[in-house]
């Protein structure tokens, strides 16, 4: 019987994929017969992914750098179209914490790294990207948002703001390629056992804010019940839907 996700032989680019979330999500693509572009700004993680995909069978490729910039941004594209002759998903996963700061302990430097990392390296990755997915005429984007995308949230500022900005790409996207053969969609990972660092500020907010808050969270997901979620947005068994953000969060957010 074939698999109803589609994904064999379609090639994809995963960001962050060199640990956590992204990696399982790369993982669980080659399990279904996809070519990984594997993208992470660390060498180590990133060539680990491909060599677990390699030696289950599958074909990968890592290219590591900085997303927010641009020509590494580009480099990705061009290095998953060459390799692969073409692209058909792009997972917009990699991001970084803030440090639980409220607006008015936020400084430019928290600003513009979480904002540059979550939320402008996305639009320049998926602005790169838009040609190839259209030649397609099957192409799928998935982003990784947030609970924090889905209220105001106890992350900090910064973060909070990248992730509700991350759900307005979404939905612009949906909207403005619907016709065109590209959907976009989004998870909203809750608490997740990943190797995200966290470096609150000693006198952040978020932590006390946060505290009362810490019953609701329920179960901790592993990175392949997120991975999971990726893949079926990205596959065919998803060819409806369009613009959604999933929670995957164990009911969390319909407290």
């Amino acid at each position: 019987m074939m698999s109803s996700t589609g994904l064999e032989g379609r090639s994809v680019v995963v960001t962050g994929a060199g640990s956590g979330i992204g990696r399982a999500a790369a993982l669980h693509f080659a399990r279904e017969g996809a070519r990984v572009l594997v993208a992470d700004l660390n060498q180590e993680g990133a060539d680990g992914t491909v060599a677990a995909i390699a030696e289950a069978g599958g074909t990968a490729r890592a290219v590591v750098g900085d997303l927010s910039d641009r020509a590494v941004a580009e480099q990705v594209v061009a290095a998953a179209v060459e390799s692969f002759g073409g692209l058909d998903v792009l997972v917009n996963n990699a991001g970084v914490m803030d440090r639980m700061s409220a607006l008015g302990e936020t400084d430019d430097a928290e600003w513009e790294r979480v904002i540059g990392i979550n939320l402008t390296a996305p639009f320049v990755l998926t602005r790169a990207a838009l040609p190839h997915l259209l030649a397609t005429g099957n192409g799928a984007i998935v982003f990784t948002a947030s609970e924090a995308a889905l209220r105001g949230s106890a992350a900090g500022a910064a973060y909070t703001a990248a992730k509700h900005g991350v759900v307005g790409l979404t939905k612009s996207l949906a909207v403005m390629y619907r016709t065109r053969g590209v959907r976009t969609n989004a998870i909203a990972p809750g608490g997740t056992a990943t190797h995200i660092q966290v470096d609150a500020r000693p006198d952040a907010e978020g932590p006390a804010a946060l505290g009362p808050y810490l019953g609701l969270v329920g179960k901790v997901s592993e990175p392949e019940e997120q991975a999971a979620a990726i893949v079926f947005l990205a596959s065919d068994a998803a060819s409806n839907i369009n613009g959604a953000v999933l929670p995957v969060d164990n009911g969390w957010s319909a407290v």
